[in-house]
């Protein structure tokens, strides 16, 4: 039996997610193993979205966290998490929303990003009123040009502008790097470490102003080994935890294995060459080409089209396959796929024995 079958695959309707705990936890053994110290690591955590998924990293000592929305900081702090990041500079109401985590779980420190004064003053205003005071990071703009300022004597300016608000307190940089994911981990190294240059340069110049030396946050999946390397620097890698058909291509050196598949079913035969499964643009992330998903038990497929509950194959036979035979699916890009599922199905010595909730794949929580 592969590792992927699932003895009571029956009890499951498709399509679904399924998460194998064995190889979570290996993939987060495997990540400790990568740095000198586990309180360098900040996963982040839009891949997995669930409670559960934080509770297994926490059982190996990771406790700093790094999320995207102000569900995910939420769950984070209904984990129990003691250092969570929000990687997004709140605008709007997501600012007393952010006001709002922070009074809710006051036993985990909570920050944000920021990348301009307008945004920073309005902050600082939101929880001077409420007589606390938000850490936060200055974003910079290392090449990706997304968010961020591009790290320089602005951003230096920026930062001691944040130094004199009332209710916020700079802590340190954030450098993303997400542009940067070149096949040859030579060149993507080459990149990287001049992409992080300038931001060396800006911590010297905050800490030769006076200031306390910075706290640095960098990269992501495709340049956390790199960032590894460098002392002191934390790292926020996130789809470890699960791995993707997309990582696997192309960032070969990184050896995670995969820990989240999809399922679905041959729910009609077309012809001779032609099955049509269950699995939609509702089931599998649709933002890259296809192929989105490769099948583990089913090689040489071929993708035909794809429509909203619909995916319809070329295969060399279509005799071989039942109606109701289940592939399963390795996701060109998981973290967006486990959005789209409610629930993910439980695997542990190859039977599905729970469900967990993808609690932060919505919106709001309670917030």
């Amino acid at each position: 039996m592969h590792w992927y079958e699932v003895h009571n695959i029956n009890t499951v309707d498709s399509p679904a997610l399924l998460v194998y705990t064995e190889r979570m936890r290996d993939n987060i053994l495997a990540l400790k193993a990568t740095v000198n110290d586990v309180q360098r690591l900040r996963p982040h955590v839009k891949t997995s979205k669930m409670t559960e998924a934080v509770q297994l990293l926490m059982e190996e000592g990771i406790h700093k966290f790094k999320c995207a929305t102000i569900a995910e900081a939420e769950m984070l702090g209904l984990a129990g998490a003691t250092d969570v990041l929000l990687a997004y500079q709140p605008v709007g109401p997501k600012v007393s929303r952010l006001l709002d985590i922070v009074q809710q779980y006051p036993d985990t420190k909570f920050s944000c990003l920021t990348d301009n004064s307008t945004a920073a003053i309005a902050i600082a205003a939101c929880f001077a009123t409420a007589e606390l005071v938000m850490p936060v990071y200055l974003d910079l703009n290392v090449g990706m040009n997304r968010t961020g300022i591009v790290p320089g004597e602005a951003a230096l300016a920026l930062y001691q502008e944040l130094e004199h608000l009332p209710g916020i307190h700079p802590l340190g940089l954030h450098a993303y790097d997400g542009h940067l994911h070149d096949e040859d981990a030579a060149v993507r190294k080459e990149k990287c470490d001049a992409a992080f240059t300038p931001v060396q340069a800006l911590a010297q110049a905050i800490t030769d102003s006076g200031s306390p030396a910075p706290l640095i946050i960098a990269g992501g999946t495709p340049t956390y080994l790199f960032h590894a390397a460098r002392p002191g620097v934390e790292c926020s890698p996130g789809t470890f935890i699960f791995w993707d058909w997309g990582y696997r291509q192309h960032i070969p050196e990184q050896g995670f294995e995969y820990a989240a598949l999809v399922i679905t079913r041959v729910i009609s035969v077309i012809d001779q060459e032609r099955l049509c499964l269950d699995l939609g643009h509702k089931s599998i992330a649709a933002e890259n080409p296809q192929p989105r998903v490769h099948f583990l038990n089913v090689p040489g497929v071929e993708i035909v089209s794809q429509s909203e509950e619909h995916l319809v194959v070329k295969v060399a036979d279509t005799s071989l396959y039942q109606i109701g035979t289940v592939f399963y699916g390795v996701p060109y890009h998981i973290c967006p796929t486990v959005a789209l599922y409610e629930r993910a199905n439980v695997i542990e010595n190859n039977t599905c024995i729970a469900q967990w909730k993808v609690v932060a794949r919505d919106r709001k929580i309670m917030i």
